[in-house]
């Protein structure tokens, strides 16, 4: 079993960042792919960043490129999302997921809410215009 527990979010004005954690327990994540996911009300879950479990490959998606920074640490069992030039339509509760149960390359990334196996509770990003 993996516990996330997802911190940091907030209300912050357009143009303000963010920054927010996802501490796991339970079970190392050292060798779990991990994703950051966010649903805003009325719309699907999305993909909003994606790690590997080496840390050699991220993916973003292209509403967030350029302004989100999604990491790890290196022999931890934390994720981070950096958000920077946060915008109104960013506005969504933030979760992240592991992938644990199935094989996983080192440099794979996973961007579908079906590749994961564990997910967070959520934290509120709200950005006011």
């Amino acid at each position: 079993q993996v516990q996330l527990v997802e911190s940091g979010g907030g209300l912050v004005q357009a143009g303000g960042s963010l920054r927010l954690s996802c501490a796991a327990s339970g079970r190392p994540i050292s060798r779990a792919a991990m994703g950051w996911f966010r649903q805003a009300p009325g719309k699907e879950r999305e993909v909003v960043a994606a790690l590997s479990w080496s840390g050699t490959s991220t993916y973003y998606a292209d509403s967030v490129k350029g302004r989100f920074t999604a990491s790890r640490e290196s022999a931890g069992n934390a994720v981070y999302l950096q958000m920077n030039s946060l915008k109104p339509e960013d506005t969504a509760v933030y979760y992240c997921a592991a992938r644990t149960k199935f094989p996983t390359p080192a440099g794979t990334t996973y961007a579908g809410s079906n590749d994961y196996d564990y997910w967070g509770q959520g934290t509120q990003v709200t950005v006011s215009s």
